[in-house]
């Protein structure tokens, strides 16, 4: 079964942007048990504007080129999408609602950054933890539609809303990791390397299942800290936006770290027993 490289959504405010500024399509891991997995997302070298590629930055928690102070409660416009944004990724879009146009415009003579809040599209539901994205590259066309190339930055919670109209402002407080809460001190670097051999694996077996050509799989981590190695993993169950939204909301690396590393357990379980029933019965088709 071939996966989409992108998702598709059914709104009038986001839609896959041009050839002109997409990068180059990534892969992602889907963590549910009812998907194969293939490949593992590339990096986009070619985006190096105010921020690096869609994978984190090799360094730990990577800041805004202007943070802002952390005790501060900031007002930011905000963006429901029904994705969820990490610190680190790459989102591209097209804007062309009127309100969001709006918005462009008064983004485009401030700071660029806007909130961004996972969505549910069926129960219309929109989660209180978001991710910042900061436009890192934008075309306006004729018609007033702005294509955007936008990567995520910190994480906020929603204090209250400002105003909700011609779009929504929130007053939002910064959410960082902290201490794990219940006194242990489990090494983060052990439980990323755990996490990352998973995904190799992963990787590997889903590769296989879809036909495509067993090769070495390249360096996962790139170098970077287990916090910002945990929200690129995060970032590639983009076919399980509530996990993925749980994942976000986590304060404690060690915590998402165990999460992520049973999830793709669980999801190397299921290719496992997959590419056996294959190996058995070679003219099954997943």
């Amino acid at each position: 079964m071939a996966l989409p490289q992108f998702l598709h959504y059914s709104t009038t405010t986001i839609t896959t942007p041009k050839p002109s500024l997409n990068p180059t399509p990534p892969t992602f891991l889907h963590p549910s048990p009812l998907s194969l997995l293939h490949s593992h997302r590339k990096h986009h070298r070619n985006l190096r504007c105010s921020a690096s590629s869609s994978s984190p930055q090799p360094h730990n928690n990577p800041p805004s080129p202007n943070p802002t102070p952390r005790n501060d409660v900031v007002e930011l416009p905000i963006f429901p999408l029904p994705l969820v944004l990490f610190p680190g990724s790459i989102l591209p879009l097209q804007i062309f609602e009127f309100r969001y146009r709006i918005m462009m415009h008064t983004l485009l003579q401030t700071d660029l950054r806007f909130g961004v809040i996972f969505s549910d599209t069926l129960s219309a539901a929109a989660t209180s933890v978001g991710c910042v994205g900061e436009v890192v590259k934008h075309e306006r066309l004729a018609d007033d539609r702005f294509f955007l190339i936008c990567k995520g930055q910190e994480r906020f919670r929603i204090n209250k809303i400002v105003r909700s109209k011609p779009y929504l402002v929130a007053a939002v407080d910064w959410l960082e990791d902290k201490p794990s809460s219940d006194g242990s001190h489990e090494d983060l670097e052990s439980l990323a390397k755990d996490v990352e051999s998973y995904m190799r694996d992963v990787i590997r077996l889903s590769n296989r299942l879809n036909g495509k050509e067993e090769k070495e799989v390249g360096d996962l981590r790139r170098n970077l800290f287990p916090t910002p190695f945990s929200f690129f993993v995060g970032s590639t169950f983009e076919g399980a936006p509530r996990e993925q939204q749980a994942l976000l909301e986590l304060e404690d690396t060690a915590a998402r770290l165990r999460r992520e590393k049973e999830t793709l357990r669980n999801t190397l379980n299921y290719l496992s027993a997959a590419s056996a029933v294959k190996d058995v019965f070679p003219s099954s088709s997943t």
